[in-house]
């Protein structure tokens, strides 16, 4: 079975851009109609802001890019009210913040203060400043770039930010085919500036809409909660997955399902989505020897089916 005539235009423009890397493109569009936010975690050029503006653009969505840098306040995300005289009085100039989608870039190089003004935008879809509560717009993603821990620079997200993501995902190096067209071919920055907007904010909602409305069977709840319980078993990791991490799988599931032409969730959309969705959320126990990823795709095999 295939995606919708419209889901597949989607994916289609996007994996023009993006070479190669289908399965994470996938991965990418069932989270934003999830209505997830979405973190992209990669060394440094290898395609992570083409990505985030290509799917900005694609999804027809209202953008404005942010580079997170380690003197960013903020009052540089949300704004500020400045006085005018004309008007004798404080006249507030909104922030970036103020977009359907926020592309954060290198979002692990601003400060905590500046992550937790992220997490309430994140979590309430609305900022306080200055006392006054401002409703964000409808949608609001956010779309998160961030380098390695390692790096130099780096104030890694605390756990409360994280779990704010639906998704974490990593695109790695490209094959050498695509690595090819890369060389060869067009800047992909000017073809993302060329992509027009496939979809309007009403049919984004319907599909959003849509998704929800999957079918999830018992047979299938069951699965997923043995996978949470595997989680919280003290084998696999340090501490188990929350109930809201196990909305999450069952809503990226559905995503999964839609994109693949179903109207029920299959436990192959479940297993297709996991890594992506939890592994940013658990650390392995110390005797594992293994990345979180990997050890949940060996937590995967471990879990039989019922």
């Amino acid at each position: 079975m295939h995606a919708s005539p419209m889901l597949q235009s989607l994916l289609d423009q996007l994996n023009t851009v993006i070479v190669g890397k289908t399965a994470q493109v996938q991965d990418c569009v069932a989270c934003l109609l999830a209505g997830g936010h979405l973190l992209i975690e990669d060394v440094p050029g290898v395609g992570k802001t083409t990505l985030a503006h290509a799917l900005a653009r694609t999804f027809g969505l209202q953008f404005s890019r942010v580079q997170f840098t380690s003197d960013l306040m903020p009052s540089d995300l949300t704004g500020v009210s400045v006085f005018e005289r004309g008007r004798d009085g404080f006249v507030f100039h909104p922030g970036p913040i103020f977009a359907q989608v926020l592309l954060a870039d290198e979002i692990n190089r601003a400060s905590p203060k500046t992550q937790s003004a992220l997490l309430e935008a994140m979590e309430e879809k609305q900022v306080t400043i200055e006392g006054e509560t401002r409703a964000l717009p409808d949608p609001f993603f956010v779309i998160a770039t961030q380098n390695p821990h390692d790096q130099l620079g780096t104030y890694a997200l605390p756990e409360s930010q994280l779990d704010r993501f639906l998704m974490r995902i990593s695109l790695g190096y490209p094959d050498r085919a695509a690595e090819r067209a890369l060389l060869s071919g067009q800047d992909r920055r000017d073809m993302v500036d060329t992509l027009p907007g496939l979809l309007t904010p009403a049919q984004l909602a319907e599909l959003q809409r849509a998704v929800l409305a999957v079918h999830t069977s018992d047979a299938l709840l069951d699965y997923v909660q043995d996978l949470i319980a595997a989680t919280r078993s003290g084998t696999w990791f340090l501490q188990g997955l929350s109930p809201r991490a196990g909305i999450a799988i069952v809503l990226a599931a559905k995503a999964q399902a839609l994109l693949a032409g179903r109207n029920y969730v299959a436990p192959d959309d479940v297993q297709a989505i996991l890594p992506q969705t939890i592994a940013h959320r658990l650390v392995p126990t110390g005797d594992a020897g293994r990345g979180a990823v990997e050890q949940v795709q060996a937590m995967l095999r471990a879990v039989p089916l019922a």
